[in-house]
């Protein structure tokens, strides 16, 4: 816990900017009755009061349309997010966003990436999806602080 909040104590630097990155799972849901539209407000016009309006309505009743996952990566620094939906929550999928992320950042020396110690979440997953080359480099752009078990709370996404 302290190795992170030390990592929040840092301050802005462009060259090695904090990133906290997380995922999450989601239902993804279609409403089966199509909303009824707002209605305006009406004005009073001479003998006639004036009308209230009424908001959108919708229905609370869903249809479940499968999942998603959203990998999101956040720099509490500049206030950005880097935001992908995808069909899982995969290595492959994570060595993807890492990959993404790092081209996010040219210009940094090291990202200080900020994550949970979920199983995909090690240098080794790039090096079962890249070349030993690609995935060496990748994993060399990143100073990685997990967050303690239980504590996931700490990461800002």
């Amino acid at each position: 816990m302290e190795d992170v909040l030390a990592v929040y104590e840092r301050p802005y630097h462009p060259l090695f900017p904090v990133v906290c990155f997380d995922e999450r799972p989601c239902v993804l849901h279609a409403q089966p009755v199509e909303p009824l539209p707002p209605v305006p407000a009406q004005p009073a016009v001479e003998q006639q009061p004036a009308k209230a309006g009424r908001p959108r309505r919708e229905s609370s009743t869903y249809v479940r349309q499968g999942t998603a996952c959203l990998l999101v990566a956040f720099e509490p620094g500049l206030g950005q997010r880097l935001v992908e939906v995808s069909a899982r929550r995969t290595g492959a999928d994570y060595c993807r966003f890492m990959q993404q992320l790092s081209a996010h950042y040219p210009q940094a020396e090291k990202i200080v990436l900020v994550q949970d110690n979920l199983n995909t979440h090690t240098d080794a997953v790039f090096y079962q999806h890249l070349p030993a080359a690609e995935a060496r480099a990748l994993a060399a752009r990143f100073e990685v602080h997990y967050t303690p078990k239980n504590a996931s709370w700490l990461n800002m996404v």
